[in-house]
C-alpha cells in the first residue's frame, strides 16, 4: 500500500486477527442459595429430579434473609426409600453455608401416586438467615 512507502516503521493493529493471550477465568462467587440447593440435592441423593427452586427475599424486624422453596420428584421404589430418609432428616440436618443460617427446614407438601410406578413429589421450604 502506499501508507506502507510513506510510514514504513509504523506499527498498526489488525483488528481481524485472535487475540492469542490467556484470558484469565473470572471468580465465581457461588450464593447462599445456589449453597443450600447443592446441598439439599447431595442430601436428596441421585435418584432425585428437581422440578423448581424460587427463592425470595424475607425480612422481619430483627432479622433479614430468604426463603425458598424446592419441589423435588422421586421416582421408583428405590428413590422414594431415598425421599423419606431426606424426610426424616431435614428437620435436623446442620446446614455448612458461610455467613447464613438455615432457621427452617419443612417439608410442607408431599404427594404420592403407588401405581403404575411409586412417584414421590416432595416441596420443601427453607428460612435462610443473613448472619452479619
Amino acid at each position: 500500500m502506499w501508507l506502507d512507502r510513506l510510514f514504513p516503521a509504523l506499527p498498526y493493529e489488525c483488528k481481524s486477527e485472535p487475540d492469542l493471550r490467556p484470558t484469565p477465568h473470572p471468580r465465581v462467587r457461588i450464593s447462599p442459595g445456589e449453597r443450600l440447593l447443592r446441598a439439599v440435592l447431595a442430601m436428596a441423593g441421585p435418584p432425585t429430579e428437581l422440578m423448581e427452586h424460587r427463592e425470595e427475599p424475607w425480612a422481619s424486624v430483627t432479622f433479614a434473609g430468604t426463603r425458598h422453596t424446592i419441589v423435588l420428584r422421586y421416582q421408583g421404589w428405590e428413590a422414594c426409600d431415598a425421599a423419606e430418609a431426606l424426610i426424616a432428616m431435614l428437620p435436623e440436618h446442620e446446614f455448612t453455608i458461610p455467613r447464613t443460617l438455615v432457621a427452617d427446614a419443612v417439608v410442607v407438601r408431599l404427594d404420592q401416586v403407588l401405581l403404575p410406578e411409586p412417584v414421590m413429589t416432595l416441596e420443601l421450604a427453607l428460612l435462610l438467615l443473613d448472619d452479619v
